[in-house]
């Protein structure tokens, strides 16, 4: 399955869900706010970074998500190959996966609130290096939306997380580690 989505930076969780709830976009809840823990596995000697992909596993509320995303693919937006599989017990699969050789190398937490409108899903991700909208569907729905929320191609952020967080770290004179709420 192809994933393709941006980020849009806002200034608040309240801002962001108040664009987000405008007759421009009309969009309804979909899941409410729930802090997600996600980490990163690679091997050791970084197979997976090396072919510009990821293995992620998530938890929130007791529940777990694999998800491998291959090689972001050239455009204005993060557009790559995404496989999920729901994962009855994270905890035992990450010591699974650390007997075949792989290791958490990254962890990051976010509290995220997801809405939905015209065939997109609309996420607002509250993290420690500030708030985000992340809009997931199809180039022009994701374009659509984006104009009614006030925000223009400039504006779209096509980094991860992973990617952002040394970024932010580097600007505030920090050393890069997890990215965790404190």
């Amino acid at each position: 399955m192809l994933e393709r989505e941006i980020k849009l930076r806002f200034d608040s969780a309240d801002l962001a869900r108040r664009h987000v709830l405008s007759p421009a976009i009309g969009a309804t809840p979909l899941r409410g706010r729930r802090l997600q823990e996600d980490c990163l596995l690679d091997t050791t000697d970084h197979q997976l970074l090396e072919r510009r992909s990821a293995l992620r596993m998530r938890s929130e509320n007791g529940k777990s998500l694999l998800t491998f995303k291959g090689p972001v693919q050239p455009g204005a937006m993060k557009l790559r190959e995404e496989h999920e599989t729901i994962v009855a017990d994270g905890a035992v699969l990450l010591t699974i996966l650390s007997e075949l050789g792989l290791r958490v190398w990254f962890r990051y937490e976010k509290y995220r609130e997801e809405f939905s409108a015209q065939e997109i899903v609309i996420a607002i991700d509250e993290t420690p290096i500030g708030v985000f909208v992340e809009i997931e569907g199809s180039e022009q729905h994701i374009r659509s939306a984006a104009q009614a929320l006030g925000k223009m191609p400039d504006d779209f952020v096509t980094a991860s997380y992973r990617s952002l967080y040394p970024e932010y770290c580097r600007e505030q004179g920090q050393l890069p580690a997890d990215m965790l709420f404190r």
